[in-house]
C-alpha cells in the first residue's frame, strides 16, 4: 500500500450549542502529521460532536477546524472527504446485504468524475474508472484482512469484521487523515488486541494521521501517541499518555484513585 502525505489538523477554539446547551466549549487541540491521536472522556463529554464538527456533520458556532493549509469550517462533508478526511463510524452503517467490495466502493465514490449519476449510466469511460476502483477497494481489503470476503454479504461476517469493512470503507476515499469513533465497541479481549495492531498497521505502514475516540483505556494507552481529554466539552488535558495517566483531574475523573487502573473510563 503505498504512503499518504499527511497535515497537521488544528482546531481552535471550537465552540458548539444546540440552543443554550454547550456540547463544545472553546475546544483547542493539535493532531500532529503521522500522530495517533486520541480523545477521550465519558459519555457527553463531547467527543462525538468534536468528531462530527471535523468531519462536516456539524458546523461550529465558533472557532475554526483547519487541516494543512485548508479550513475546513465551511466545507461539506463530501468536500473534506475530498481533501484528504476519512471517517469510521462506531455503529457501522453498512448495507449487510452487499457485498463487502460493494460496501467498500462506496468509499470510491468521492473519488470519481462523475459520481452516482454517471456510474448509473454505465458509460464506457465510467466502467473502466470503477474496475480500477474495484482494485484499488479490493487492495485496502487484502490490506485489512478481509480480502477473502471479498464477495461476501457484509451481514454473514463475525463483528470484527465488519468493524473491518467499515474502516476499509473509510480508507477508501485515500485520506491522510483517519477519524475511527469507537472503533473496539462491542468488540472482546481479543478481537480489540487484533484491532489495535490493524490501527498500529495503518499508521506506520499507510503514514496517515489517526484521530480516535475510544472507551477503552487499555487500548488507547497502548497505541495512542498523544491523548485530549475531555470533560462536559471543555480540554481539561492534552500529553502524552502517561502524562494525562498522571493528570489528577483525569484520574479523579476517568481513571479512578488508582492512575494505574485500564478499564473502559465510562
Amino acid at each position: 500500500m503505498e504512503r499518504m502525505t499527511t497535515a497537521e489538523l488544528r482546531v481552535r477554539e471550537v465552540t458548539l450549542r444546540f440552543g443554550g446547551l454547550y456540547a463544545l466549549d472553546d475546544v483547542s487541540f493539535t493532531v500532529a502529521p503521522g500522530a495517533l491521536h486520541a480523545l477521550i472522556g465519558p459519555n457527553g463529554a463531547g467527543k462525538s460532536s468534536c468528531f462530527n464538527v471535523i468531519s462536516g456533520l456539524y458546523r461550529a458556532s465558533a472557532g475554526s477546524v483547519t487541516f494543512g493549509e485548508h479550513e475546513l469550517t465551511a466545507y461539506r462533508p463530501n468536500r473534506r472527504a475530498r481533501l484528504g478526511v476519512g471517517r469510521a463510524f462506531q455503529n457501522a452503517a453498512l448495507s449487510p446485504h452487499s457485498t463487502v467490495l460493494d460496501n467498500v466502493m462506496l468509499g470510491r465514490y468521492a473519488l470519481t468524475r462523475g459520481g452516482f449519476l454517471a456510474c448509473g449510466l454505465r458509460l464506457p469511460w465510467t466502467r473502466r474508472e470503477e474496475r480500477r476502483h474495484a482494485a484499488r477497494a479490493a487492495e485496502i481489503c487484502d490490506f485489512l484482512g478481509i480480502g477473502a470476503a471479498l464477495h461476501t454479504p457484509v451481514g454473514g461476517l463475525p463483528y470484527g469484521a465488519v468493524k473491518r469493512v467499515d474502516i476499509a470503507r473509510a480508507l477508501a476515499v485515500e485520506p491522510s487523515l483517519l477519524l475511527l469513533d469507537e472503533p473496539a465497541a462491542g468488540m472482546n479481549a481479543a478481537e480489540t488486541a487484533e484491532l489495535a495492531g490493524t490501527i498500529r498497521d495503518v499508521r506506520d505502514e499507510l503514514g496517515i494521521s489517526i484521530l480516535l475516540v475510544e472507551h477503552d483505556m487499555g487500548l488507547v494507552m497502548d497505541i495512542a501517541d498523544r491523548v485530549t481529554v475531555l470533560d462536559f466539552g471543555r480540554v481539561i488535558a492534552d500529553g502524552t499518555p502517561a502524562e494525562v495517566q498522571a493528570d489528577p483531574e483525569v484520574v479523579k475523573a476517568y481513571l479512578g484513585t488508582d492512575n494505574t487502573e485500564s478499564t473502559e473510563a465510562g
